[in-house]
């Protein structure tokens, strides 16, 4: 969706939404950052000045060069049709390459497995950040702790409960929320800074220098503990289609950047004052007449990050049901005026069942901190290594211009990656476990598809001939339209031949339907359907889809009245094949994949319910096929 100019107004009300939407997660991470650099359960760096200093120039530079510099400055300027995130990037470099090429196939692995570690990142980000949320109930008073996990359960199923109602009923609480959290953290943080305003040197990168080459080892396993102040950076490149760039750059620079800032400062400024702090100093920053408020506040922030990645989860999802790399699943639209806001029941269950497990496993924040970094670190590598392939296929940079040019942030976050890869056993498995068997359904969905496609096609006879063949006669026509679906217009679909088989006999009008889903996020109504007229009452009918838009066939039949075919939607039945499918061995799959992908099949969403084909208009017609 191209966003043009905003005026003030909408500019304005553009980015506060943006505040809710876009910075939940990244705006929550100083509940649990800063805490797990100098008190986390894995490789604690000893509380000095000397070493306060140079993780908070860290910080400061992380966020400048990861964030501000890669992510609002570069890497949004890669869209597709003003659409970011993985799935977006990949398809953008996917353009103007060689089909089936070894380059492609490496382009589409790196943005499936990207995809595959957002999952990853989805799980961890609602247990880690309620969880952080609601251990500050411990700070008030020790009593509460054995609370603290079911209090974080029952938060975590109330919200995946109300996802089936949308989000539109809340969302405009979103952004004034956030706007409130934003404010508080950056007052706590200036309140601790005034009182140590030493702290403000760190801005000068030497500390961060002097602090990695001081602690040699230390400082190295410390970038896996930093790395988590930019948790959520890629939402900033994933939400640019619903808000455009400008809001999401001036909601970053002009007050999101400052307050995490100020707030990371007062931090380190107590930590200075008083290393015990380091139990929590983000709610030791506050007085203690605001604890209760403050751990209201944190824990509906946390509920806001959680859940824009939540909707993120159903938007990608959505996105690679569109693109062929999943299969069907059921898509419940839960407003009437946003398309975007879709519920996935499948995907929400098995969320929440992860999420789940993850809580009870990991049991706390500081657990689950080692289990976080990995996925996110894992996605910006990806980012990089995409954005070059954009830059050369569609920017006409130089090989080694957009190598040079990405090469900074490629060492800056394999340092963060390589950094987290030691957290591996103690909890980082999890992401890359979970991502992987997701990259695994992924790929094999899209194999299996390619190889049925296959089969088919072996068997396909030319449409031409065989429409010149009817009508020559022979054949007997009944009154009313029949619609053929098929992924192949230049074949004949194999539901007509069994149709004309069992019922020797087919409709006047005869309409061969392809569904193409293009790789950009949204085609317009006037590109939406072309049709071609053959003899004998047959046409072809080709209706194109963004892998954003959401398909409605009855919709785009009625707009063939514009390229002169009027269909009568009560007179026109739909025949879908339904293959069963039977998995062979030595075939073009392993086998252990085809058992996979056969199980995939028989568990996919209804073509019918999918493409919104009215079900007392359809006829499925069943045939055997030896993959």
């Amino acid at each position: 969706m191209q966003h043009t100019e905003p005026n003030k107004a909408r500019l304005a009300t553009l980015t506060l939404a943006a505040l809710g939407v876009v910075y939940g997660d990244i705006g929550t991470s100083p509940l649990y950052s800063l805490k797990e650099v100098f008190g986390g359960a894995h490789h604690p760096v000893p509380i000095t000045p000397g070493n306060v200093l140079g993780v908070l120039s860290l910080f400061f530079w992380t966020l400048i060069i990861v964030v501000t510099v890669k992510y609002v400055s570069f890497i949004m300027r890669a869209n597709n049709k003003g659409e970011g995130g993985i799935i977006a990037l990949m398809t953008l470099a996917l353009q103007k390459g060689r089909p089936g090429s070894w380059q492609q196939r490496c382009l589409v692995a790196l943005g499936l497995f990207g995809a595959a570690l957002f999952y990853g990142d989805g799980v961890i980000t609602p247990a880690i950040s309620v969880l952080s949320a609601v251990e500050g109930l411990e700070i008030i008073t020790p009593a509460f702790k054995p609370y603290v996990q079911p209090i974080t359960l029952a938060v975590l199923v109330l919200l995946f409960v109300f996802q089936r109602r949308g989000t539109a009923s809340v969302g405009a609480l979103f952004g004034p929320v956030m706007l409130l959290w934003f404010a508080t953290i950056a007052l706590l943080g200036l309140s601790a800074v005034v009182q140590q305003p030493a702290v403000l040197a760190a801005i000068n990168p030497l500390y961060a220098l002097a602090f990695l080459q001081g602690n040699s080892v230390l400082g190295f396993l410390s970038l896996g503990a930093v790395v988590l102040c930019i948790t959520g950076a890629e939402a900033l490149y994933a939400d640019m289609g619903h808000f455009g760039a400008r809001p999401i750059q001036y909601a970053w620079l002009g007050y999101v950047m400052p307050a995490l800032l100020l707030n990371y400062f007062g931090q380190g400024a107590l930590l200075l004052a008083d290393p015990a702090a380091v139990e929590n100093p983000f709610y030791l920053l506050a007085p203690e007449w605001a604890m209760y408020p403050l751990v209201i506040l944190a824990t509906v922030a946390t509920i806001i990050a959680s859940q824009a990645v939540i909707s993120g989860a159903f938007s990608i999802t959505q996105q690679a049901i569109q693109l062929g790399y999943t299969p069907r699943l059921e898509i419940q639209h839960t407003s009437a005026q946003e398309i975007g806001q879709i519920y996935l029941p499948a995907i929400n269950w098995v969320l929440l069942l992860a999420i789940i497990v993850l809580v009870i496993e990991f049991q706390s924040s500081s657990n689950l901190a080692a289990a976080y970094g990995i996925a996110v670190t894992g996605t910006m590598l990806i980012t990089n290594l995409l954005a070059i392939a954009v830059a050369v296929r569609l920017w006409d940079w130089s090989p080694w211009r957009a190598v040079a040019g990405a090469l900074p942030f490629i060492v800056i976050d394999s340092a963060f990656f390589f950094a987290n890869s030691v957290k591996i056993p103690d909890g980082g498995w999890f992401p890359l476990a979970f991502g992987l068997l997701i990259f695994v359904l992924l790929t094999t969905w899209k194999r299996g598809r390619e190889v049925l496609a296959a089969r088919l096609d072996k068997d396909a006879m030319a449409l031409q001939p065989f429409v010149a063949s009817l009508v020559a006669g022979g054949v007997e026509r009944v009154p009313g339209t029949a619609v053929f679906m098929t992924q192949h217009p230049e074949s004949v679909p194999h539901a007509l031949l069994h149709s004309l088989k069992h019922y020797k006999a087919l409709h006047e009008r005869v309409l061969i339907l392809s569904v193409a889903v293009l790789e950009v996020p949204y085609v317009g109504e006037h590109e939406r359907v072309a049709v071609e007229l053959l003899p004998g009452g047959f046409a072809t009918v080709r209706v194109r889809y963004g892998f954003k838009d959401e398909p409605d066939i009855p919709a785009a039949l009625a707009h063939c009245a514009t390229c002169g075919l009027t269909v009568d939607p009560m007179d026109t039945s739909f025949f879908l094949g339904r293959e069963t499918l039977i998995p062979k061995l030595g075939s073009e799959m392993a086998y252990w994949r085809s058992l996979l992908f056969v199980a995939m099949f028989r568990n996919a969403g209804s073509a019918t319910a999918f493409f919104r084909i009215p079900s007392n208009r359809v006829v499925e017609l069943g045939s055997q096929v030896v993959l």
